[in-house]
C-alpha cells in the first residue's frame, strides 16, 4: 500500500494564530491543493459554524479528480445515543465519501476532559465508528493524544485502538497532539502499533518541540502509511508537520512518489500563493520554498557555488521550483559581485568598494535587489536616468478635524519641466501620489504598479529624533516584485530616495525588458 498524504490546512491549520480563511478562501485552496495531487483534504468540522457547512455544499460543484474531501469530527457525546448525536447527524449531512472521527485515547483526557469511564469511551469510539461504516462511509479515526495516552496507561490506549478497528476503521492514526514526543519514542509506539493491528496506520504530528517533521518521517518508516500535515506548517500554537518540508524530502530523499513529479516544481508556487490566501507573509528561512532557502551571502560560498552547486545546495532549487540567490553585503566578496552584474559593463571591485563604504552609512543591499541593480547601473557610465528629481517639498497638517501631508514635487523628464502637488493620509502616501501625479503622462505604465511594503528601521536609536533612519520599500505588479533603499538622518528623504527609485527600477526594466528584470529580482532576498 502506498503511503497517502493527508491536508488539514483547512481545519487544524486554520486553528493556527493569525490565520483566518473565507469561504471562498477555503474553495480556492481545495482547488490548488487538489491539483497538486494532494489525496486526502479535510475541508472543515461541519456544524461547528456556517462558513463549514456551507463549504461542503460549495465544494461539490468543484472539480476535485481523485482527491477525497474529508469532513471531520468527534465521537457521539457520552450522554447520547448514537442515531441521535446531532454531530455526528451533520458529519452526514456533509455527504463526503471520507469521513475523520477524533477520539480520546488517554485516559488523563477521558476521566478529566470528558468526565467519563474509560469503558464508556471505548463504546463511544465503537458506537461512532461503526455507525458511519454502515452508512458506507471511509472512516479515517484520530486517535487523539495518543503518544501521551501511550506512555501513560499503554494497555488502554491500544483498546481503544482496537474498539475503532473492530467497528470497521479504514485508517488508525496516531496524534502526537501536544508535540511533546521525540523522533525515537514515536518510532518505537508506531512500532508496537503495527505488530499488534491490520489496519493502516496514519500519524498526525504537531510543532510544539520544533519536530513535527522529523517525527512524521520516522512514524512513517515505522509503518504508517497516512500523513496528516499542513501547507507551511500552519496550526495551533506551534503548527503541524509541514507538508511543504515533508513532500520533497519524502520524494527526493527516500524516493516515496507522494506527488506526480510535474507537480513537485510547483510546490514554491503552492506554498507561497496560500500564505497568500491566509494573509500571512511567507517564510523567508522556509525549507525548500522559502526565498533564503538557496540563498547564498559569504564570499566563499557563492565562489563555491558558481564551481559546484551541491557545494552548498542539497538539492536542486529547479525541482521544488525554487532558485538559487546570491546577495550582497559587507561580507561579500567579488564573486557575489561577478555573479550578479555578469551582462553590465561594471568594474566587479570598485562596485564592492562602493556597496561596503555605503553599508556603512545604514544601507542594506541584501534586501533592496532593485537599488543594488541600479547603482550597479549607474557605476557602469552608460545608465541614462528616466527623470531627475529638481525639487521636493512635504508638510503635515494636523488639526482637530483634519489630518492630512502635503507633497510638492518638480521633476525633469527629458526636456520637460513636470511640477504637481498632492494630497495624502501621511507623506509618503503623499510624495508617492504626487510623483504619480507629475510623471503618469509620461511613464503610463506607471499605473500598473502599486507599493506593496514600506518598512522603517531606526538605526542609531541613542540619537532619539536625530537618529539616521533606514526606509525599505517593496513594490510591484501583478507578475513580479522588487526592494529599493534609502537612507539618511530625515525620514522623509530617505522615504524619498527609496520610492524614487522604485519609480525608475520599474520604468527602466519591468515595462522595457520583462525577462531581465524578472531575472533581477529573483536575486532579493
Amino acid at each position: 500500500m502506498e503511503l497517502k498524504l493527508y491536508d488539514t490546512t483547512l481545519r487544524d491549520g486554520a486553528q493556527g494564530l493569525g490565520v483566518n480563511f473565507s469561504l471562498e478562501d477555503k474553495l480556492r485552496v481545495t482547488s490548488m491543493l487538489a491539483d497538486f495531487g494532494i489525496p486526502y483534504i479535510e475541508g472543515g468540522w461541519p456544524g461547528s459554524n456556517p462558513k463549514d457547512s456551507n463549504y461542503f455544499q460549495r465544494v461539490k460543484q468543484l472539480s476535485l479528480g481523485k482527491t477525497k474531501v474529508v469532513a471531520f469530527g468527534s465521537t457521539r457525546r457520552a450522554d447520547r445515543d448514537v442515531n441521535k448525536d446531532r454531530q455526528l447527524m451533520t458529519l452526514l449531512e456533509a455527504d463526503t465519501e471520507t469521513v475523520a472521527l477524533v477520539g480520546k485515547s488517554w485516559d488523563l483526557h477521558v476521566e478529566h476532559v470528558l468526565e467519563t469511564d474509560l469503558d464508556q469511551n471505548l463504546e463511544m469510539v465503537w458506537d461512532s465508528v461503526r455507525f458511519m461504516k454502515k452508512r458506507g462511509k471511509e472512516v479515517v479515526f484520530d486517535a487523539e493524544h495518543f503518544f501521551d495516552g501511550y506512555k501513560g496507561n499503554p494497555d488502554y490506549a491500544l483498546r481503544v485502538l482496537q474498539a475503532a478497528e473492530d467497528a470497521g476503521a479504514d485508517w488508525l492514526v496516531l496524534c502526537d497532539t501536544n508535540g511533546g514526543c521525540l523522533p525515537n519514542e514515536i518510532r518505537q509506539m508506531v512500532c508496537a502499533v503495527r505488530d499488534l493491528s491490520t489496519t493502516p496506520l496514519g500519524v498526525h504530528t504537531h510543532n510544539d518541540s520544533e519536530l513535527a517533521v522529523a517525527n512524521a518521517l520516522v512514524a512513517f518508516q515505522a509503518g504508517a502509511l497516512m500523513i496528516q500535515g499542513t501547507i507551511n506548517g500552519y496550526g495551533e500554537r506551534c503548527g503541524n508537520a509541514n507538508l511543504v518540508s515533508l513532500i520533497p524530502t519524502l520524494q527526493l530523499k527516500l524516493q516515496v512518489n507522494c506527488v506526480a513529479d510535474d507537480k513537485l516544481p510547483k510546490l514554491t508556487n503552492l506554498a507561497h500563493a496560500i500564505s497568500e490566501i491566509a494573509n500571512l507573509k511567507p517564510q523567508i528561512h522556509a525549507a525548500f520554498v522559502g526565498d533564503g532557502a538557496f540563498a547564498h551571502k559569504g564570499g566563499i560560498h557563492v565562489s563555491a557555488v558558481q564551481k559546484l552547486p551541491a557545494s552548498y545546495e542539497h538539492i536542486n532549487p529547479d525541482l521544488v521550483g525554487n532558485h538559487r540567490r546570491v546577495s550582497v553585503s559587507e561580507l561579500s566578496g567579488r564573486g557575489n559581485i561577478r555573479h550578479l552584474i555578469a551582462d553590465q559593463p561594471c568594474n566587479s571591485h570598485e562596485l564592492l568598494k562602493r556597496i561596503k563604504e555605503l553599508e556603512s552609512k545604514g544601507y542594506h543591499y541584501e534586501a533592496a535587489d532593485a537599488s543594488l541593480r541600479l547603482l550597479a547601473d549607474r557605476m557602469g557610465g552608460t545608465f541614462n536616468e528616466p527623470f531627475r528629481l529638481d525639487q521636493v517639498r512635504v508638510y503635515s497638517e494636523r488639526s482637530q478635524e483634519i489630518s492630512e501631508s502635503q507633497a510638492v514635487v518638480k521633476v525633469m523628464a527629458g526636456k520637460r519641466l513636470l511640477h504637481t502637488a498632492a494630497s495624502g493620509i501621511g507623506p509618503v502616501h503623499a510624495l508617492d501620489a504626487a510623483f504619480r501625479k507629475a510623471l503618469l503622462d509620461e511613464f503610463p505604465q506607471l499605473k500598473d504598479m502599486r507599493l506593496l511594503d514600506y518598512k522603517v528601521r531606526i538605526l542609531d536609536p541613542e540619537n532619539a529624533t536625530r537618529a539616521v533612519t533606514r526606509v525599505l520599500i517593496e513594490a510591484g505588479n501583478e507578475t513580479q516584485r522588487w526592494c529599493t533603499v534609502g537612507c539618511g538622518p530625515n525620514i522623509i528623504d530617505a522615504s524619498g530616495e527609496a520610492l524614487i527609485e522604485s519609480f525608475v527600477y520599474y520604468i527602466k526594466y519591468i515595462k522595457q525588458n520583462t525577462t531581465q528584470g524578472a531575472q533581477h529580482v529573483s536575486h532579493a532576498s
